[in-house]
């Protein structure tokens, strides 16, 4: 059974950062893409960044060069550091895993409806 559990979220000025964590368990790395996706209130869940089971990175244009993506098989871990952050970054922040070919034959790495397992979440506030 996959489970997802974020953390790290918090409240931090504009130009200020945060690491997120997502601990996972019960499927493998080998296979599986995994993804931050963030949902602000009144708006669509959105796709972040993604990871592919062979490393390679994917991310959104609004946050190309102030994000960044990571895993560490060993602690079974997802990073997402976020730099820079805006107050349009403000939003719940959710961590979602999924096999690759599923993730492939749907919509897409940064799709949030190619992913069937999904974190709780955890806010992140940007005050300006």
């Amino acid at each position: 059974q996959v489970q997802l559990v974020e953390s790290g979220g918090g409240s931090v000025q504009a130009g200020g950062s945060l690491r997120l964590s997502c601990a996972a368990s019960g499927f493998s790395y080998s296979t599986y893409c995994m993804g931050w996706f963030r949902q602000a209130p009144g708006k669509e869940r959105e796709g972040v960044a993604a990871i592919d089971s062979d490393g390679s990175t994917s991310y959104a244009d609004s946050v190309k060069g102030r994000f960044t993506i990571s895993k560490d098989n060993a602690k079974n871990t997802l990073y997402l550091q976020l730099n820079s952050l805006k107050p349009e970054d403000t939003a719940m922040y959710y961590c979602a895993a999924d096999r690759c070919r599923v993730v492939y034959g749907r919509f897409g790495i940064l799709t949030p409806v190619s992913y069937n397992n999904w974190g709780q979440g955890t806010q992140v506030t940007v005050s300006s």
